[in-house]
């Protein structure tokens, strides 16, 4: 799954207490003796991808760790394989124990998989939209501070693969480094020079002529930012007469309607914020029966 549960935990702690503050009220009037025991299950009320299930299950356990005794424990069975498409009305996920905590994390839990399960979905739709085509869908850094591991996480479950985590993952030298350095070649002349090994170099061009400009000066990977499929097209073949080795990432403007013909232009891969930021949440609801 790659997640970094240690860096996690501290993060599902804080929204934890976030939403507790100084005590689940409702839920400690119901239950004075803290020994109420309770089942349910989760279940998706529309269609999409699941995604978040496992993140989920931590939230309750962190709860049971807290709380220390052993009556209190969760068990959190996920239903459904995480990327899953499930049709609404699926059961997604069953659990039991504490009647405390399955309320108290619920809202903790539920909005974390139905954050993540829209944007998977969202991501399925890209995806299939080129399925049948050699290019590959890849997500952005424009995620929700202090959520980017997640929702990065929630692309790969729909089926994109994830482009740079942050800014040491690689050189990308975008519109405002060609403008602060005086241009294309005095950026990578720059950059190559302090970089470390083994870092890849991928420069951002708007036109034919910069294309022309990061080929001659040795650019892993060339994006091809906000161009007509018609001009992509024309840089994709200058780029392959000059080099097999270079990766072509098209971007800009990137939607449902227009990804597949970006995607025929002959890109490797095609980047898009769309699915994480104007995707919606996925309704999912838990049912809860007490002893």
């Amino acid at each position: 799954m790659n997640i970094n549960w240690i860096g996690l935990d501290d993060q599902l702690k804080q929204w934890l207490q976030e939403d507790i503050g100084r005590g689940d009220q409702t839920t400690l009037g119901l239950d004075t003796t803290g020994v109420r025991q309770g089942s349910g299950y989760w279940i998706a009320k529309a269609s999409g991808v699941i995604c978040g299930l496992l993140i989920a299950r931590r939230v309750f356990a962190i709860l049971s760790d807290l709380d220390g005794t052993s009556v209190n424990q969760i068990e959190f069975e996920p239903c459904v394989v995480e990327g899953t498409w499930v049709e609404a009305g699926t059961t997604i996920a069953q659990m039991s124990g504490s009647f405390a905590h399955l309320l108290t994390g619920e809202r903790v839990a539920l909005n974390l998989a139905m954050h993540l399960s829209g944007i998977a979905t969202a991501t399925r739709q890209y995806v299939d939209a080129i399925a049948d085509l050699p290019a590959q869908l890849v997500d952005t850094r424009k995620t929700t501070p202090g959520l980017r591991a997640l929702e990065k996480y929630a692309t790969r479950m729909g089926g994109a693969k994830n482009h740079r985590m942050g800014l040491d993952d690689a050189l990308m030298v975008k519109d405002n480094h060609i403008a602060a350095a005086g241009g294309i070649a005095q950026a990578i002349k720059a950059v190559r020079l302090a970089m470390p090994y083994p870092l890849n170099i991928e420069v951002e061009t708007e036109n034919l002529e910069q294309v022309e400009e990061a080929l001659n000066h040795g650019a892993d990977i060339i994006m091809l930012d906000n161009m007509t499929p018609s001009v992509m097209e024309q840089a994709v073949y200058l780029i392959r007469q000059h080099s097999s080795r270079i990766k072509i990432e098209g971007s800009g403007n990137v939607t449902l309607e227009t990804i597949r013909e970006i995607a025929l232009t002959g890109v490797d891969y095609i980047s898009s914020s769309a699915p994480i930021t104007r995707s919606s949440w996925l309704d999912l609801s838990m049912r809860l029966k007490c002893e």
